[in-house]
């Protein structure tokens, strides 16, 4: 599946979450906590090709995430995702250590999901500060951003581990 997504920085989720209500979106997923680990080999060959390894837990629930490498783009991330649920996350970390992965990187944040059609929509709340991300048709992506008055130049392609390494040197 080819994933196309956009972030913007914003102060007031809770007023972004109404406008969007207001333009017909609808919750999808209620706020929850996310735990968001990055695995990689220990000479880093993931990261060196701009690809991912993540498991993703909410709640009881665990998600295996692999994202290739970024396609050129001036305004979207583009890129291939692949995702399935896994029933045990414990086991899924034993076995990429097996394979010779290392964790990398970790991340937590509370995410609501709101969906209008096609195009979902997630309010996150880090600790670098509430993040919307648009995840859809680049058409899509576009007109909503605009209609809740947010600039393509506010557009952020960079994913989370990246925004937290340049905020936090050393993360």
């Amino acid at each position: 599946m080819t994933e196309i997504e956009v972030k913007v920085r914003v102060d007031d989720l809770a007023a972004v979450k109404e406008k969007l209500l207001a333009m017909g979106a609808a919750v999808f997923k209620e706020r929850h906590f996310e735990e968001n680990t990055l695995y990689d080999f220990r000479d880093r060959r993931l990261a060196g090709r701009r690809e991912a390894l993540r498991i993703r837990r909410v709640g009881r629930k665990a998600f295996l995430t692999f994202k290739g490498t970024p396609q050129k783009s001036r305004k979207f991330k583009i890129r291939t995702e692949y995702e399935t649920e896994v029933r045990d996350g414990r086991s899924l970390v034993r076995i990429l250590q097996s394979l010779g992965m290392i964790e990398v990187f970790r991340y937590e944040k509370h995410r609501t999901v709101l969906r209008k059609g096609t195009l979902l929509v997630c309010l996150d709340e880090t600790r670098l500060g509430g993040f919307v991300e648009f995840e859809g048709e680049r058409e899509k992506i576009a007109r909503t951003a605009r209609a809740l008055g947010m600039s393509k130049k506010d557009w952020i392609t960079k994913s989370y581990p990246a925004l937290y390494r340049e905020a936090e040197p050393g993360a």
